[in-house]
């Protein structure tokens, strides 16, 4: 029953994904989550380290496709100096959000990966939606109010699914 819980994989930080190991698995986009996982829930701004990750994921031609919760004017206001595509109420764990991106992109599941900090929306979406997945450490240690419910049942979630499965284990890299 937790199986539509746990990541395809594990990895520390987005920005530590490559083009090359996205195109090694088949991946042609990539849908993100936008808080805690491509930006600091409280940091809108973002870092070096994400305009430098935009750009290579850019030059290889691979679209980045945020997909949030948040409403349509937060989502656009955090992305204003990234020029990307978005996908605002996506009512994750709900599939709804993470198919109208896939439709946006035109493109196969098979060719295309979720990327989040959140098992209980973000894992659990790309599983409803019949995607696979990598699941990343928050940015920052702390969240939002409406977060931290979820991070309670997810550390629950989590330990049984380590328990059940040894290799479930954090990685540089996919």
């Amino acid at each position: 029953m937790l199986d539509k819980f746990k990541p395809t994989w594990m990895v520390e930080a987005i920005y530590q994904i490559t083009p090359e190991q996205l195109k090694a698995h088949g991946f042609k986009a990539v849908l993100t989550d936008l808080d805690n996982t491509l930006i600091a829930w409280n940091n809108p701004n973002g870092t070096k380290e994400l305009i430098d990750w935009l750009k290579m994921m850019d030059e290889a031609g691979i679209p980045v496709v945020v997909v949030s919760n948040n409403k349509a004017s937060r989502v656009a206001k955090a992305l204003e100096n990234f020029q990307l595509d978005f996908v605002p109420r996506a009512m994750k764990p709900f599939s709804v959000g993470i198919k109208n991106a896939q439709e946006q992109l035109g493109m196969p599941k098979d060719e295309i990966v979720m990327i989040g900090d959140q098992v209980m929306t973000d894992i659990r979406g790309a599983s409803a939606a019949g995607i696979r997945s990598i699941l990343v450490q928050p940015i920052v240690a702390t969240d939002g109010w409406n977060t931290r419910i979820n991070r309670f049942f997810e550390r629950r979630v989590m330990h049984v699914l380590v328990r059940k499965d040894p290799e479930m284990k954090w990685k540089s890299g996919l």
